[in-house]
């Protein structure tokens, strides 16, 4: 794979795109041609064409990845692509667009502008096989020519400039650079594509007389325009959330820019599409020209991802909320499960898909796409000695001043190195795939041992830093760790969890000396746990929502005390007036645990709360992606003065997985929805709810509705599969495929 080829590039100005092209004389008649495979990476992102004509539909090709580890290489079958063009002469004509990406990207946040290199480069093979059996191949070499690109600017977070007069045509040397080939993988995430185009529902002008545009949702991608005028003209295109006063609000965005400028070329019509950045907007202020909703239209770009689950009720508010859920998915898993789209960050945090990841499971096929970041979160966490807190872990090229202050924090961290674990129990019950078990089970060893020797004399693990409860609702907008919820006991239950699925990952693979291991770990961190949080009096320590819930929700506590555990935390949930009172803790188990313990009703009342703190807030503010704060908008409509203001943030949605499994009623009895369990679970506030999950044996829908007496249940089951189906009063079924309606009491 790219033996032969070399990686290449030129020098030109920091911001400008280069163009990379060479020409191929086939050996024989293009009509001789059997086969045609193009392979491709860079250090930086590329576009490629073949006779004028887009290799694939990808953008931002190859992404991002462990650069130094892992860096992945796209193949295409271009057979048509070339017979189609060589006809005529014989020749083949490759020309490649490069830009800066994430490999000199400028990233990081606070001003840190880490690049992993100073210099893009580009390696790629056209290998073109005869029917004669006899083989030509192009490789990337001196050979290439190279010049600069109508891209005089480009960057992910500020964004890129294209001055569409013709360039000067002036050539630029072409020299190699140097790589390591042990670097190169085949592709294992899906790419990242062009998906829907959404035009504007209004252009209007602000008081300040700006021309805005709202496309009426907030979306990942960019904005293609057409426009024409004199040569020069310039537009500015400025992209924001939402507004503040009747102007585009772009203080959220901190350090990024988020900005493409567009020079006219003086002909008919110039169509620009900025494919070399990506913006995370729902409004757009447009400037130098005079546009209507005719002239432009919002790109949605993600990685290529299948929607399989879906889920509606009677209450559209809740309907929206799951929409909203799966735009921060669609907009946050551009190649990686990244935190936010729009700010100087866009990093993949490990503590929000660890979180996140039952969900996502469920509205997409993602299993390409988090196993591919699972492979990157291992090789560095192989090279780190913990799971590092962004994977890719692009801080450690941080200033050696800056390491040395953060230091302190560094080391494995509940939730946030739980994703090594999490992730692949998420994987595991929804696609069953045991081999892809057995690649991730090496970081889930490693982020045990980890924190094995972390561990206080008590069995606890209360020592060293920990993020805990973050984004609490009654945390001050600058002390976003400030939580009710006590950091420790927030780790120790998060161990727990970990080292339980640990046992059954190492059972599941055969390795039964790690099963007892980590069963021992389990056994033991619950003592400790019991013996040192769980009080006399039934409370837990630090008494806050996020404790029980986590204690409840993944098994720390069993008969009565568990019980005593629910009503406590009912107890909680109704003194706060069903108010939302957790962060990334406790946030995606409360609901979970209120129905565990018997307390559905409330668990209903905190879902349907639309006062903030609560989720249906944010939609009652015209929210179309979940927040990362619970009044990242205030009420007044002012932006929370906090340097933390995403409007697209995916982690506090995670209760959209209760709604999935709960209300809907879809689970897996076995991984990969082998046998599926159905349990809907009506409450107060809702008159039906439906869901449905096109699961990897099929189609599965489950779904309730209010009767007089009771409740009618329908259910569609794939054939050849069965199901467990718990009917609202308890009575149990066993179904295999098709449909079946059953009617339920009260």
């Amino acid at each position: 794979m790219l033996d032969h080829a070399f990686m290449i590039t030129a020098d030109a100005e920091r911001g400008t795109a280069l163009v990379l092209s060479a020409r191929l004389a086939l050996d024989q008649p293009a009509s001789q041609v059997a086969g045609a495979v193009f392979r491709a990476t860079a250090h930086g992102v590329y576009e490629a064409r073949i006779g004028g004509r887009a290799v694939g539909d990808a953008v931002l090709s190859p992404g991002w990845s462990a650069y130094e580890w892992r860096l992945q290489v796209q193949e295409h079958d271009v057979t048509d692509l070339i017979a189609d063009i060589a006809h005529i002469a014989d020749t083949v004509d490759v020309e490649v667009l490069l830009g800066n990406g994430w490999w000199r990207g400028g990233l990081g946040f606070a001003g840190l502008n880490l690049d992993y290199g100073p210099s893009i480069g580009f390696v790629a093979e056209l290998e073109v096989t005869y029917r004669d059996g006899a083989t030509q191949v192009l490789v990337t070499g001196p050979h290439w020519s190279a010049r600069r690109s109508q891209v005089t600017e480009n960057s992910l977070y500020d964004g890129v400039r294209i001055d569409a007069r013709p360039p000067s045509g002036e050539r630029l040397p072409v020299r190699t650079a140097d790589f390591d080939r042990a670097t190169l993988v085949p592709q294992t995430k899906p790419a990242i594509t062009r998906h829907e185009t959404l035009r504007p529902v209004r252009v209007w002008s602000s008081p300040s007389g700006k021309t805005l545009v709202d496309f009426g949702q907030n979306l990942v991608g960019w904005i293609r325009l057409r426009a024409s005028g004199p040569a020069g003209t310039e537009i500015t295109v400025r992209h924001a959330e939402v507004l503040e006063h009747g102007e585009l609000a772009t203080r959220p965005l901190r350090g990024a820019r988020a900005t493409d400028t567009f020079v006219l070329s003086g002909g008919p019509e110039d169509v620009f599409e900025p494919t070399l950045t990506f913006h995370g907007f729902r409004y757009a202020e447009v400037s130098g020209i005079d546009v209507t909703a005719d002239d432009l239209e919002a790109v949605v770009v993600h990685s290529a991802m299948r929607r399989t689950g879906t889920f509606e009720c009677s209450n559209p508010l809740v309907n929206r909320l799951v929409e909203n859920s799966a735009w921060s998915q669609k907009g946050n898993f551009l190649d990686l499960p990244t935190d936010c789209p729009q700010r100087d960050e866009r990093l993949g945090w490990t503590g929000d898909i660890a979180v996140y990841a039952p969900a996502a499971c469920y509205q997409f096929d993602c299993a390409d796409i988090l196993h591919g970041w699972l492979l990157d979160l291992a090789v560095e966490t192989e090279h780190s000695g913990y799971v590092p807190f962004v994977v890719p872990n692009v801080l450690k090229l941080a200033p050696a001043e800056v390491r040395a202050k953060s230091e302190p924090m560094l080391g494995p961290t509940a939730i946030w190195g739980d994703a090594a674990v999490w992730v692949p129990e998420s994987l595991w019950q929804a696609y069953g795939d045991r081999d892809r078990l057995a690649e991730h089970y090496p970081a889930i060893v490693r982020h045990l041992e980890g924190v094995e020797a972390r561990l206080s004399p008590s069995g606890l693990w209360d020592q060293g830093f920990q993020f805990g409860d973050w984004l609490d609702p009654a945390a001050p907008p600058d002390r976003p760790h400030q939580a009710k919820a006590d950091t420790g006991v927030v780790a120790t239950a998060c161990l727990y969890r970990s080292a339980s699925f640990a046992a059954d990952a190492a059972a599941i693979l055969g390795e039964d000396q790690d099963a007892r291991r980590w069963r021992d770990l389990a056994g033991r961190t619950r003592e400790a746990f019991l013996k040192h949080y769980v009080h006399d009096d039934g409370t837990i320590h630090s008494d806050a929502q996020t404790v029980y819930a986590l204690a409840i929700h993944f098994g720390l506590l069993d008969g009565e005390p568990r019980q005593a555990a629910g009503d406590r935390l009912a107890a909680l949930v109704r003194a706060d007036g069903h108010h939302v009172a957790t962060g990334f803790a406790g946030t995606p188990y409360v609901t979970w645990a209120l129905t565990e313990t018997g307390h559905i009703d409330d668990a209903y009342r905190l879902l349907l709360q639309e006062r903030c703190p609560s989720w249906l807030y944010a939609v009652t503010m015209d929210a179309t992606t979940i927040w990362e704060r619970w009044d990242s908008l205030l009420p007044d409509g002012t932006v929370n003065p906090g340097e933390m203001t995403s409007f697209n943030h995916y982690a506090l949605g995670a209760v959209v997985d209760w709604l999935y499994k709960t209300v809907a009623g879809i689970r897996p009895a076995e991984p990969g929805y082998a046998r599926v369990l159905l349990q809907p679970t009506p409450g107060p506030g809702l008159d039906w709810a439906r869901g449905t999950l096109n699961t990897p044996h099929g189609r599965v829908e489950c779904g309730w509705r209010r009767q007089d007496a009771g409740f009618e249940v329908e259910v569609h089951v794939p054939e050849g599969i069965e199901a467990d189906v718990v009917l609202p009063d308890g009575t149990r079924h066993t179904v295999t495929g098709g449909a079946h309606t059953f009617p339920s009491a009260l």
